[in-house]
């Protein structure tokens, strides 16, 4: 008997079905493709959630805030880091702050003008991914006039953190008081030193250069030059506080040890 390599038989129970080879063949590449899309379909599933997730918590690792005693320092720690902001000749006569469970108080009082003080994540604009950053510690040194204007918004910021606000009442609080005039304009001749080697910016920077800040009012990098090709000025913009930040590098810590380059 010739048996016909196109034709095969196979017997199911009592019945024998016969198949052209070419239609097992058929059959299996699409029992092969059905596979593999069912295959590819889990992955899906799986893995885009993931990768969803995984973007997200990329874009907003701070969600939330951390327990409050992770932004906290022990008194004379947060003394001297303050102080680590300008040279010894300012911040040695500076008044410093330091960070409560209520708020900023006076640890120091001094007798110069300028106020030294550690900022928290919270400096940031509310809408920052850096916001909630409990290891952020920056020290500033404010001259007499930041003191008094450029500080009162960072210092109100931290008493509503502290109460519990949440971002958008924070910003929607520091408008209504700036539109009111509970916070004062900002002060001609306002500058701030920030030149501790100890700083931590954030998870990118974390103590990036030593550097002086300047200050205008409004959105004004255009007048002094900022961030174009060549200029030593840089300029942020901060739409909350309504105001420009210029920061020029120098080349030092306060400590006197060389900065970056």
């Amino acid at each position: 008997m010739r048996i016909s390599p196109e034709r095969i038989g196979v017997r199911c129970g009592s019945v024998r079905m016969h198949f052209k080879v070419q239609d097992f063949l058929a059959l299996e590449n699409r029992m092969r493709k059905t596979a593999i899309i069912v295959v590819f379909v889990s992955l899906v599933l799986v893995v885009v959630p993931e990768a969803i997730e995984q973007a997200r918590a990329q874009a907003h690792p701070y969600p939330a805030m951390a327990p409050l005693q992770e932004y906290l320092m022990p008194k004379d720690a947060e003394i001297a880091l303050a102080r680590s902001a300008a040279p010894a000749s300012i911040a040695d006569g500076a008044t410093v702050m330091v960070l409560g469970r209520q708020g900023y108080t006076t640890a120091v009082q001094g007798k110069n003008g300028f106020l030294c003080y550690v900022e928290r994540s919270w400096a940031e604009d509310t809408d920052a991914p850096d916001f909630w950053n409990p290891k952020m510690r920056a020290p500033n040194c404010f001259n007499a006039a930041a003191a008094r204007s450029v500080t009162q918004i960072y210092l109100m910021k931290s008493r509503l953190v502290l109460a519990g606000k949440s971002k958008a009442e924070i910003a929607q609080t520091i408008a209504a008081a700036m539109n009111g005039g509970q916070l004062p304009a900002l002060a001609p001749g306002a500058m701030c030193y920030m030149m501790s080697k100890q700083q931590y910016l954030n998870d990118q920077g974390r103590n990036w250069r030593p550097h002086l800040m300047f200050y205008g009012a409004g959105d004004v990098a255009k007048s002094w030059g900022a961030n174009l090709s060549g200029s030593p000025v840089i300029a942020s913009f901060d739409p909350e506080a309504r105001r420009t930040t210029f920061m020029v590098v120098v080349d030092h810590w306060s400590d006197g040890t060389p900065g970056r380059h």
